[in-house]
């Protein structure tokens, strides 16, 4: 029995120990150098390997750090936000107002059509669309609407936050459907035996219910939107800036340790959130 508990240690352990090897390669020891690169100190010229606490005292002793990560949570609230409105009610219907099989796998990917070209190309098309003279100015000075085109619309938050909304929001639809899809269907039939509105149903048993996809979703989104710099300097023209931004222009000016401290704190601010969000659900239940 002793031997035939060791054999299944030992197979679960070379099953394990691939993955293990790739997390640690690909994952921790990158992190690791990144953090030993934060200790360093750099001139103009050179980069000097010496243990020392100054590009922390440097990022916190900056008005300008405080500035950029409440304006990178001011992007992650604000894009959640709407993500979450259009991911629930598109998951909503698709699972509980479409009952063909078909008809839910067809239009889930109708969805996805978007991500069949680059994030890139798919922002950059928001540009002609909302320019002083694109589509959106055109259509509204031909129907009355206005008289002047609006500045706001382009090189703005709001652009910022539009192309965010467009990029990510499928990350919202998919953990809320796929949680939605696996609620059974006899509770709504049994809450509304019992007397309760389609309002009561959709807070008191779907929303519940859904509660583990919508983390998944949050979680998500908010990583993916505090990490983002390009989609920032692109929209809105360069006048606005993140914690990514910060760092991106760190490695521009090849002041490596200086990024690495910035990055460090982003990805301990990321995880403290995430630790947030873990505390409300549980979501190996999903996993």
């Amino acid at each position: 029995m002793q031997n035939l508990r060791e054999s299944k240690s030992l197979i679960g352990w070379l099953m394990v120990s691939p993955l293990a090897l790739v997390l640690g390669v690909f994952l921790v020891l990158p992190i690791i150098m990144i953090t030993i690169v934060s200790f360093w100190q750099a001139t103009e010229f050179s980069i000097i390997p010496a243990f020392e606490f100054d590009n922390y005292e440097f990022l916190f002793g900056s008005p300008v750090t405080y500035t950029v990560f409440l304006n990178t949570f001011k992007y992650a609230i604000i894009t959640w936000v709407f993500t979450f409105l259009i991911g629930f009610t598109v998951a909503y219907y698709l699972a509980f107002h479409i009952h063909s099989l078909t008809w839910q796998v067809a239009l889930f990917l109708l969805c996805t059509i978007p991500f069949w070209t680059s994030n890139i190309i798919r922002m950059i098309s928001w540009i002609p669309f909302l320019g002083r003279n694109g589509i959106a100015n055109t259509t509204l000075i031909s129907w009355g609407v206005i008289d002047e085109p609006l500045e706001w619309l382009l090189f703005s938050d709001f652009s910022v936050v539009l192309a965010f909304v467009h990029l990510y929001t499928l990350f919202m639809v998919v953990p809320i459907f796929n949680t939605m899809m696996r609620i059974d269907k006899s509770l709504i039939e049994a809450a509304r035996d019992g007397g309760a509105n389609g309002a009561q149903i959709l807070w008191n048993v779907i929303l519940p219910l859904t509660k583990p996809g919508i983390m998944i979703g949050t979680i998500f989104v908010v990583t993916l939107v505090m990490g983002d710099f390009f989609t920032v300097r692109i929209m809105s023209g360069s006048q606005s800036a993140n914690v990514g931004r910060l760092i991106s222009n760190d490695i521009a000016l090849l002041q490596y340790p200086s990024a690495s401290a910035t990055a460090i704190v982003l990805l301990l601010t990321v995880l403290i959130v995430i630790g947030i969000l873990l505390r409300f659900v549980d979501i190996r239940k999903e996993l």
